[in-house]
């Protein structure tokens, strides 16, 4: 969709691995997806870091499945991702999220100030991510998925569940 605020896409990701790749560097690097209804997989097959392509080409995936499961796979990662210059590009692995809020300003009262709430993040340890490896996401239990009220309430959940 439309990026509203620069901000909301350094807050809002899941990524696998975020760095400054060049998809257009080899005829041989796609970014290519799948969606079958069950699952959404995105792929980046072969992609090489700009400026930094005699490091080799890295080939992972992410796979966002409608139960709320995630996984990220790694099949080709030519270098320790901590070595990756976070100079030109954020370096990051991991799901982020946040909301935004217009606000009017107290200065300019026709106005509206934006803010960006990051309210979740899960950062993967960058040192794990190697050749041949795998990360699963699995979502915990929420009030949502009840149907009715007599379900919220008599849930066994491990929290409070209330939301009728």
């Amino acid at each position: 969709g439309d990026v509203i605020h620069r901000m909301l896409t350094a807050t809002q990701y899941v990524a696998p691995l975020m760095a400054n790749f060049n998809p257009s560097y080899s005829r041989n690097s796609t970014v290519q997806y799948l969606d079958n209804g069950t699952v959404f997989v995105v792929q980046w097959d072969k992609v090489y870091l700009q400026g930094k392509e005699d490091m080799g080409s890295f080939t992972f995936q992410a796979a966002l499945h409608s139960t709320g499961r995630i996984v990220f796979g790694y099949k080709e990662i030519p270098v320790p991702v901590l070595q990756i210059s976070a100079t030109q590009h954020p370096v990051k692995a991991g799901l982020s999220d946040a909301f935004m809020i217009l606000n009017p300003s107290p200065d300019v009262p026709e106005s509206r100030r934006r803010t960006i709430y990051e309210y979740h993040r899960v950062e993967l340890d960058t040192s794990k991510i190697t050749n041949m490896s795998a990360v699963e996401f699995t979502p915990l239990p929420t009030c949502l998925q009840h149907q009715s009220c007599e379900m919220c309430v008599t849930s066994e959940l491990t929290f409070n569940c209330s939301w009728c």
